[in-house]
């Protein structure tokens, strides 16, 4: 359907200049606006000046660039939120290499194929996680450029080299780089495959800015709980330097921490209310004058979990509708109370719902979404090294989101399941053909299918149906165990039911639906209930 909405108030339909939309030149804008005026904070206590943003990132722009880094490289970041994080992503911005952050959980075979897809030579890695390269292969990395001391000795084919990010040599001006160049790949989870690259051009990180934080001012402080390898963590720190806000960083949400991190910092708003953290945050004990703070702005998945944490603790939100490869093409308004509710087409997007056909469904009628806009680079440049990924979502000259929705009689759109086969959990997309490639390494596993089954606390937990080899027999605890150090925590399933055999059609095709609508089963092993828990590793 044609878009005949109004956007949002907040919403900037146009095109940026060169200076204020793409990063370089804006922190070079700001160096020279607002010198003086504070732009991060991080949770150690270290806060940065415009200035100082500047001055840092030129000088980590001459280390890299005396490493060989070139305009247009890609160049692996693997580190946690942090001073060392914004400093790398700004320098190679400023060289004009493009930022390829990693998530901090991979190892085995989904890191390889990570950095396989890259083709970087260059790494810049904290100290703690270099170890899990050992074990996989890396034939085009050359140098890691490490955060911190490395102890541990040097078991890599690698030079690897400790670097204070700082020095005395600066590179005096930004590449030659303009709205349309990619600025980084962000990796997204597989459906039907291995994880894919989405390349980012400028334009498209400081649009996706602008829709999910265009309300920000220069008065606002935003509270960034969101890793920098996820799009909820860079575009957030995208708005705050082109508002001129001030951006406080920390390394993961936490329930218990969430409201004390907002007084102390006096934050404004929050990088985002995703997945199952307004669950968490709608279980918290009521307190006394909890909802005295400073919180006046929220981005959110809108469920009647948030619209609860709103109204108890007194703050706005505004929902929508994103993915990686998108520039936020729906939109709420203002404190919307349909829950569920991804909003309307935003100025400048088109958005429909179709059929297998791609035909166009009528009101009411389940259909998949598919999105174009006006401009060019508002949106992704496609994936990293994969054409035919990028021919296939992209078909017809409309993006395929590979979600389910409906839109009623006024035109909203409501998101209704994954057309894709993804498992949403801990705000992370998990390709089930990953997790089974991992449990099918078990020796004894002769088939295996993984489903998304609903969660406690929103989102979905993992369910491998299991089945042994002839001569076979499956310890769910041992099978966790050959698990755990092969794959992130979050994509380890919870529940794992052992058959006989899997459900299949008559070409011998697993029937997942079937799977699904069994759910978690009386006979189903459940790891927590077995004292099984797993965290994400935390840095120091």
């Amino acid at each position: 359907m044609m878009n005949d909405v109004p956007h949002p108030p907040w919403f900037d339909t146009g095109r940026p200049s060169r200076q204020d939309g793409v990063l370089p030149f804006m922190l070079e804008r700001n160096a020279s606006e607002k010198p003086d005026g504070e732009c991060f904070r991080f949770a150690e206590g270290e806060t940065w000046s415009n200035a100082e943003v500047l001055k840092k990132t030129r000088q980590f722009a001459a280390e890299l660039a005396g490493h060989g880094v070139n305009r247009g490289d890609l160049v692996i970041a693997w580190m946690p939120n942090g001073p060392d994080i914004i400093r790398t992503w700004f320098a190679l911005n400023y060289l004009g290499a493009v930022f390829v952050p990693l998530n901090l959980d991979y190892k085995g075979k989904i890191l390889q194929h990570a950095i396989a897809e890259t083709g970087a030579r260059l790494m810049v890695a904290h100290p703690d996680l270099i170890g899990r390269l050992a074990d996989i292969e890396h034939t085009q990395l050359e140098l890691i450029l490490t955060t911190g001391d490395y102890a541990t000795g040097n078991p890599l084919a690698l030079e690897v080299v400790q670097t204070g990010l700082v020095g005395n040599a600066e590179i005096d001006a930004p590449a030659d780089v303009n709205l349309w160049d990619p600025q980084m790949v962000i990796f997204t989870s597989g459906t039907t495959g291995p994880s894919k690259g989405v390349l980012c051009p400028y334009l498209h990180q400081w649009k996706v800015g602008q829709g999910s934080y265009g309300y920000m001012t220069s008065d606002d402080v935003m509270l960034i709980d969101l890793p920098m390898f996820h799009v909820g963590g860079v575009s957030p720190v995208m708005a705050g330097i082109t508002k001129q806000a001030v951006i406080v960083l920390y390394d993961g949400f936490s329930t218990t921490e969430f409201w004390k991190r907002i007084r102390k910092h006096g934050a404004t708003t929050v990088s985002g209310i995703i997945g199952a953290m307004a669950a968490f945050l709608a279980k918290a004990p009521e307190e006394p004058g909890e909802s005295d703070n400073s919180l006046r702005m929220v981005t959110c998945m809108l469920t009647e979990q948030v619209i609860e944490v709103a109204k108890r603790y007194q703050f706005s939100y505004a929902s929508g509708f994103n993915m990686t490869e998108l520039s936020t093409p729906l939109l709420t308004e203002l404190d919307c109370a349909v829950a569920g509710s991804c909003g309307k087409p935003r100025t400048g997007c088109e958005c429909r719902v179709v059929d297998e056909h791609d035909y166009e469904c009528p009101p009411g009628v389940i259909g998949e979404l598919v999105v174009r806009v006006d401009q060019p680079w508002e949106v992704s440049m496609g994936y990293l090294n994969q054409p035919g990924a990028t021919a296939q979502v992209w078909r017809n000259g409309w993006f395929h989101t590979g979600d389910l929705v409906k839109q009623d009689e006024d035109g909203n759109f409501f998101f209704v399941d994954r057309l894709k086969d993804a498992v949403r959990r801990k705000g992370e997309n998990i390709s089930s053909l990953e997790v089974e490639s991992e449990i099918l390494s078990f020796p004894a596993v002769a088939e295996v299918a993984v489903v998304g089954v609903p969660s406690e606390h929103g989102e979905e937990e993992i369910l491998a149906v299991v089945a042994a080899k002839p001569d076979g027999q499956i310890d769910t605890k041992e099978l966790v165990e050959h698990l755990v150090p092969r794959m992130p925590h979050y994509m380890v399933p919870r529940y794992i039911r052992l058959v006989d055999q899997l459900p299949k059609t008559p070409t011998n095709k697993i029937q997942k639906y079937e799977i699904r609508a069994e759910g978690v089963t009386e006979d189903t092993w459940d790891r927590e209930a077995a004292g099984i828990t797993l965290k994400r590793t935390r840095l120091s």
